[in-house]
């Protein structure tokens, strides 16, 4: 069984976060979701990326960061739109990473070095969701899965119908039960080959 650390977007670590957590712990996986925002929790993306923006991103990401210091590695990193950027980070930089998840975003991998070679990952995300389509988050994923598989690593980009951020989250108003159940069957799918 994997070990995950899932990483919470802009509303916070709500009960939406959890619940997706839970699904894959009924697998049997040990999944960690850090709170990154000191129990804070938003109604709306814009809300919570303002309270990212005064905290600063690099700070969020620190906080990411700091959150598995004291944990083992081989972990599988994951992370929901905000909570990508320590998720992919981790993935990056710290030896060990056994897989990434990364749902609503993506940022190119040059932000944090390359991508080590043999690490699998994922991508999901609503095709049409103008936080990630709009913002240049998909050719990034391509650009990652591309060198990830360069890599000998498998990887995937999953692109699902509709416009919504957060469809996984089930706080969110974007989201998608039909996509979020595809989408869990995809990860546990990937934890299982681990």
């Amino acid at each position: 069984m994997a070990q995950v650390v899932l990483f919470h977007a802009a509303l916070g670590l709500t009960p939406g976060v959890t619940a997706l957590a839970d699904d894959w712990r009924a697998a049997g996986h040990t999944v960690h979701t850090p709170d990154l925002f000191a129990g804070r929790t938003f109604g709306s993306v814009d809300d919570g990326v303002a309270h990212a923006e005064q905290v600063g991103f690099a700070e969020v990401t620190e906080r990411g960061v700091r959150a598995v210091a004291g944990l083992p590695a081989g972990l599988v990193y994951a992370g929901m739109s905000l909570g990508v950027l320590p998720a992919q980070r981790l993935a990056q930089t710290r030896p060990g990473a056994r897989a990434a998840v990364l749902l609503d975003a993506c940022v190119p991998t040059a932000e944090f070095g390359s991508w080590p070679a043999g690490v699998p990952v994922q991508v999901h995300g609503m095709a049409a969701d103008p936080f990630s389509a709009g913002e240049g988050d998909v050719e990034a994923a391509r650009a990652l899965v591309a060198e990830a598989r360069a890599g000998g690593a498998p990887a995937e980009l999953y692109p699902y119908p509709g416009d919504g951020h957060l469809f996984a989250d089930r706080t969110s108003p974007s989201h998608d039960a039909d996509a979020t159940a595809l989408l869990t069957g995809r990860v546990l799918g990937l934890l299982a080959g681990l």
